[in-house]
């Protein structure tokens, strides 16, 4: 149990959170949220120990073992999995003193060692420390890799790796998803549900959120509240306190009925039904938050475009890649600075600004293919692309990093000259692209409002201020320096910029990575009223799920349509890693001696045996979902109904605990039917 009394802590003159009473049970899976500034992580940091409360303090179970994922990583020449290895420091040590023992001849130390490391679960830990590489995304050849070898984004994986290694009580995650592809989003998910310890989490990606937690810890305005459930309960319940009904009614209305117009056209068609189906299950998650939409402080909205061609781009059997090779740390990639490739031919590109083409670099990922000499070597991504964007397509792009997602925007956008085949793009096409690394070509020392007047040199002084107030830069805030900025104002005047030029399509590759929950759905919201086409790259489920009608997967050095929305990505993915093992397995078991018919017969009436007590347990598990998923439905009708919100607090806030304890022995049982499934098709 951790228990805050009469908590408060300052950020400089500032008070961030003031006289806070809590108490965060064992075992928890708590959601820290809250806008930008609001104290999540100072509060991350008071319980580390590494900022002292200002007022109050924290009450900690004494030798409580607590795990977070480092800021920095050091260029160490460690091997990958070594360095994994080291988040659990007890078992570091022990097997420093093996090794010590061992050079010395100490056969009695090196006992102590021994009977020391199997107590604790030593000799499968570099199987564990490489299962969460795999997890997360690194290739089996790249586990011996030294760390100072990888790149940045990577080395936060590393961290992260690292963390989960850590046995802990306490596990605190602060942007987990950052930097980590849709899969392994997933994966992480999965491993968290799993997590036996206390778990605080710091996240703007609801999906993620809605997943793992069971309790939601909201900061505003100096206070904290506690709320049962995850953070789609803590919208509903938030929602029942606000007194903003009226408007946010009428907000409501309108995105209903924009969403029903798309469900009535498309759900009778063939090749639209699960995109149908999708904006139905938005539609259900709406329901009941009309007051936190409104509450949100934030709304802008990308211009409509002058012109949309019916066509606006081509990739025609092309071969994406970089014209130059060169290696690069792994994982390494072509830092697009939100700037104009040297396509004018082709179509305008809305965007910063002018910046340099890609320094020669090896591309993403491990699906490359070389081509050319020592003179001209040639990084082959993605071949044989066939790709069309029509006016009106909202595309998002799946797969893994490093597959040729973001290698697939640049070639679209034009940076990227294709390798082979050809890129036909409309004379009236208008591109604004966010890449990745966008935030970081912002001048440091200007301001918003000279960052516009750089792009638009002959607008009128008072039309500038007027757009960037819409972006909320009013007032002087538009003649701040950028370099006081946080990392989510410097990505919403970096999507300003590109909305300046009001182009008619826009490619998003992650635009999320600094922008908090609110912020998230403001982009989301005027994402799905754009009037143009879209090709979005996110890790975000929520934003993803909102914008996208279609969605394609890049992976394996090939572009192809995915057939389905997210909910059949994510049990893709579980089914293909399902599969994996089956054949990891197969491959891995030595041949079987040979049996006695006796022996025979004694191993298959065992077999039979076993298979019929999985056989029973599967079938109470399947009568046990059943009888869940009708408590649920009869719970969700009961927290649609309006009248429910009329009663008390704490009744609402009975009923989403309910839910949230349904849900979870669901997933526990769901999991368990997965593994004797498996067990049984084995």
């Amino acid at each position: 149990m951790i228990a805050f009394r009469h908590f408060a802590l300052r950020r400089g003159s500032r008070l961030l959170l003031s006289d806070i009473d809590l108490v965060i049970q064992s075992g928890w899976r708590l959601g820290v949220i809250g806008r930008n500034g609001c104290g999540k992580s100072s509060l991350f940091a008071a319980l580390q120990g590494q900022v002292e409360a200002d007022a109050g303090e924290i009450d900690l179970p004494a030798k409580l073992r607590l795990a977070s994922v480092a800021q920095e990583t050091p260029a160490l020449p460690d091997p990958a999995i070594d360095y994994v290895l080291g988040g659990d420091t007890e078992l570091a040590a022990v097997l420093r003193d093996e090794a010590d023992a061992q050079a010395r001849g100490d056969s009695e130390a090196m006992a102590r060692a021994h009977h020391r490391i199997e107590e604790l679960h030593g000799y499968d830990a570099r199987a564990r420390a490489g299962r969460l590489l795999h997890g997360l995304g690194f290739a089996p050849e790249t586990h011996e890799r030294a760390v100072k070898e990888f790149s940045g984004g990577w080395r936060v994986r590393l961290n992260l790796a690292r963390a989960l290694m850590a046995p802990s009580e306490l596990l605190l995650l602060d942007e987990p998803t950052n930097h980590l592809d849709l899969d392994a989003v997933l994966w992480l998910e999965e491993w968290l549900r799993r997590y036996q310890g206390t778990l605080l989490i710091i996240s703007h990606d609801r999906e993620f959120l809605d997943g793992v937690i069971d309790h939601t810890l909201h900061l505003v305005d100096g206070g904290a509240r506690l709320y049962t459930g995850n953070y789609s309960a803590f919208e509903r319940l938030r929602a029942e306190q606000l007194r903003q009904q009226q408007i946010a009614h009428e907000r409501e209305q309108a995105e209903r009925a924009h969403l029903q117009s798309f469900i009535d056209r498309f759900k009778a068609k063939a090749s639209k039904a699960k995109q149908a189906q999708s904006r139905m299950k938005r539609l259900e998650k709406m329901a009941g938050t009309e007051a936190v939409r409104a509450e949100r402080a934030f709304h802008f909205q990308f211009a409509r475009p002058e012109r949309v061609p019916d066509s606006m781009l081509q990739l025609e059997d092309v071969a994406a890649g970089y014209p130059d090779f060169l290696p690069l740390p792994f994982g390494e990639r072509g830092g697009v600075r939100g700037g104009a490739g040297e396509e004018a031919s082709t179509g305008e590109l809305a965007s910063l600004g002018p910046s340099p083409q890609p320094s020669p670099r090896r591309g993403e990922g491990a699906n490359v293919a070389l081509a050319g000499g020592l003179d001209g070597s040639k990084a082959v991504v993605l071949s044989d692309v066939r790709y069309s964007i029509e006016a009106g397509q909202r595309i998002g792009l799946l797969g893994p990093n490093g597959a040729g997602k973001s290698t697939l925007v640049k070639t679209l956008v034009g940076e990227l000259a294709p390798l082979g085949g050809e890129r036909k793009a409309h004379k009236d096409l208008k591109i604004g692209y966010f890449a990745q690394h966008t935030v970081e070509s912002l001048r440091e020392g200007a301001s918003p409002f000279d960052h516009l007047q750089d792009k638009a040199p002959g607008a009128a002084a008072q039309a500038l201020r007027d757009f960037l107030g819409t972006w909320n830069f009013a007032g002087d805030r538009a003649f701040e320096s950028v370099d006081g900025f946080s990392g989510g104002e410097r990505a919403r005047l970096a999507l300003a910029l590109i909305a300046w030029d009001k182009p008619n399509l826009l490619l998003l590759d992650e635009p999320t990575n600094h922008l908090d929950l609110d912020m998230r759905e403001a982009l989301a919201d005027a994402l799905a009223d754009f009037d143009g086409a879209l090709v979005l790259v996110s890790h975000d489920r929520h934003l993803l799920g909102m914008v996208s009608d279609s969605f394609w997967r890049v992976a394996d050095g090939v572009v192809e349509p995915f057939d389905g929305d997210l909910d059949d990505y994510a049990r893709w993915l579980r089914s293909r890693g399902s599969a994996n093992k089956k054949a990891a397995k197969a491959e891995a078991k030595p041949a079987a001696p040979v049996e006695s018919p006796e022996e025979r017969r004694r191993n298959a009436a065992q077999q039979r045996e076993s298979e019929k007590v999985t056989r029973q347990r599967v079938k109470k598990i399947e009568t046990r979902v059943a009888t869940i998923e009708t408590e649920l439905a009869l719970l969700e009708t009961k927290l649609a109904d309006p009248e429910t919100y009329n009663g008390s607090t704490a009744a609402l806030m009975k009923l989403g605990q309910q839910q949230a304890e349904l849900r979870r022995e669901k997933e526990t049982l769901e999991a368990e039917w997965m593994a004797l499934y498996e067990e049984l098709e084995a």
